[in-house]
């Protein structure tokens, strides 16, 4: 007697996406715009940001900055708060303006979306050097905590002495 074939009823994931690293049709979505990307990546202790462009060998990052960076600046708090991921993105910005990139898409990848969360910090940092990404006003934080004027004074008052330093810096 002949035994009927069985196929398998379960399909193996990418080994990215089962270890939860990335989700390819959000990722197939930013592609599709065929505009470089502005990556957002936070730590424990620092935040990442990179702007990356497709390839077909594999991404290339064009520009590349994290937060521990701003110490350079005179930055004199922690590098992974709203504030830092402000200045974080305007340096990033800068960065790449002065390599010829004009425009991105934002990819926080498999972060969480809440409104005024330190991702949007950061685009909001990339958005006022002048980068264009496009964006929804409403999600946004606040002027106060992107000066760090909810941490304390000291903070708010060391984000302008380290913003006008990537200005001359950059």
């Amino acid at each position: 007697m002949k035994m009927p074939k069985i196929s398998p009823t379960y399909r193996i994931h990418y080994k990215r996406r089962r270890e939860g690293k990335t989700n390819y049709r959000d990722r197939l979505k930013l592609l599709l715009s065929k505009k470089p990307r502005l990556v957002f990546r936070k730590t424990l202790k620092y935040i990442i940001g990179q702007i990356i462009e497709f390839d077909k060998k594999g991404d290339k990052t064009l520009v590349g900055v994290t937060s521990k960076i701003l110490r350079k600046f005179g930055w004199k708090f922690a590098c992974d708060n709203t504030p830092a991921s402000y200045l974080t993105g305007y340096l990033l910005s800068k960065m790449a303006l002065k390599n010829g990139i004009k425009e991105a898409v934002f990819d926080m990848g498999l972060y969480t979306s809440k409104k005024g969360c330190r991702a949007y910090a950061f685009l909001k940092g990339a958005l006022d050097a002048g980068l264009k990404v496009p964006f929804n006003e409403s999600i946004l934080p606040s002027e106060e905590r992107i000066k760090g004027l909810h941490i304390n004074e000291n903070v708010a008052k060391n984000f302008e002495e380290v913003r006008n330093a990537i200005d001359r810096g950059v």
